[in-house]
């Protein structure tokens, strides 16, 4: 599908960030800098400081290399395994990365290699730090999910309830999470109990994600199933079962919107990626799905609201990244890399999209001045 060029971000706006030597699985804007952080099959993670690109020529001189390795003997070797998993803390001060060599480790933003965490039997396949930024929770295809002290790197309590590997987590609380798992139970948690707080069932096939909403309130989870639930703490039933996708649902995201955010007067919308092409975005209290985005043309793996939720970003496996308009569901900018787009995500101040992509790139959108709707 050609793009409009009367929507195209142009090259003048475009950074693209080279040095990953395979696919970028994942991206993500540190919460208080321009600083992006991205994972790789290539074994590494990357810091890019997006501050100081602005004024050099050298896109490769201003990245930090965050070689993953493991100890063989009294050597240190690379582990040859995908990087598919980071998050910053809270204040922008430390990230976390997730590993398939069965490893989670805490770097600064210097690039320095602070604590080494290891339990996991296995693949790390999701990782979120609580808003405190003093726990760092864990899913593994072990089967299990992990509550690490951030401080000592030691495990707080491991969490073996899943009959399958444990796909998502996302924290409800400063101690709760919820967990979903291929098995298609989702399980709520909390430090310091020995059994789940709460289990909701009800998928019919493996969980891909799962994440609650500003408030904590409810718990919206996507399936292979090519259903969207919305789940809530006071009932064993789901409240919403959203049918509308005809392929299976990649991945979710709420809007920074409503009761509790920073946008308080703005609507509560929940968007939905799916392999069948489409993004769609839900008025989660009506349960209605309010738009259908159609532009791709390939599965979609990634959204992400921007910070004031006016704006969508999507990328997929057509190599697109486009911008929407929440309010009218309008394309409103767009742009095509050259690998297919595996994560989107905005910096702090909504003026920046980055993506990550199959063929190793990493794009940085600068969208100032030109989003409309």
């Amino acid at each position: 599908m050609e793009i409009d060029a009367a929507i195209e971000i142009p090259d003048s706006r475009t950074t693209v960030l080279r040095g990953h030597e395979s696919e970028v699985f994942i991206c993500a804007w540190n919460p208080k800098n321009d600083i992006l952080a991205s994972g790789s099959g290539d074994s590494t993670a990357r810091i890019w400081n997006m501050n100081e690109m602005a004024s050099s020529a050298n896109k490769a001189a201003n990245q930090l290399v965050l070689r993953h390795c493991i100890q063989m003997g009294d050597a240190e070797v690379p582990s040859n395994k995908d990087v598919t998993s980071l998050d910053w803390n809270c204040d922008g001060t430390l990230l976390a990365t997730g590993s398939y060599d069965g490893y989670a480790r805490i770097w600064s933003t210097e690039g320095k290699l602070f604590t080494t965490l290891g339990q996991h039997k296995g693949p790390i396949f999701a990782l979120k730090w609580n808003k405190k930024g003093n726990y760092i929770l864990s899913a593994g295809v072990d089967k299990t999910t992990i509550i690490w002290d951030a401080q000592t790197g030691q495990s707080k309590q491991q969490f073996a309830f899943h009959t399958a590997p444990a796909l998502d987590v996302d924290w409800k609380s400063s101690t709760e999470f919820a967990s979903c798992s291929t098995d298609m139970f989702i399980h709520v948690c909390e430090l310091g109990k020995e059994r789940p707080v709460k289990t909701f069932e009800g998928h019919s096939h493996e969980v891909n994600a799962i994440k609650w909403d500003p408030q904590g309130q409810l718990l919206a989870s996507c399936s292979d199933d090519m259903s969207l639930r919305i789940w809530k703490m006071d009932s064993t039933r789901c409240v919403h079962n959203l049918l509308a996708h005809d392929k299976e649902i990649y991945t979710i995201k709420w809007s920074p919107t409503g009761p509790g955010t920073s946008n308080p007067n703005l609507d509560l919308y929940l968007a939905s990626a799916s392999f069948d092409t489409t993004v769609r975005l839900w008025d989660v209290e009506k349960g209605a799905c309010v738009h259908t985005l159609t532009k791709h043309s390939e599965p979609v793996y990634s959204v992400g609201f921007s910070p004031d939720g006016k704006y969508l970003a999507s990328g997929s496996f057509d190599k697109c990244v486009h911008i929407w308009s929440v309010q009218s569901g309008k394309l409103v900018q767009s742009y095509r890399g050259t690998g297919g787009i595996f994560e989107v995500c905005w910096n702090q101040r909504g003026d920046k999209v980055a993506a990550s992509a199959s063929d190793g790139s990493v794009y940085v959108l600068d969208l100032r001045g030109s989003k409309s709707t």
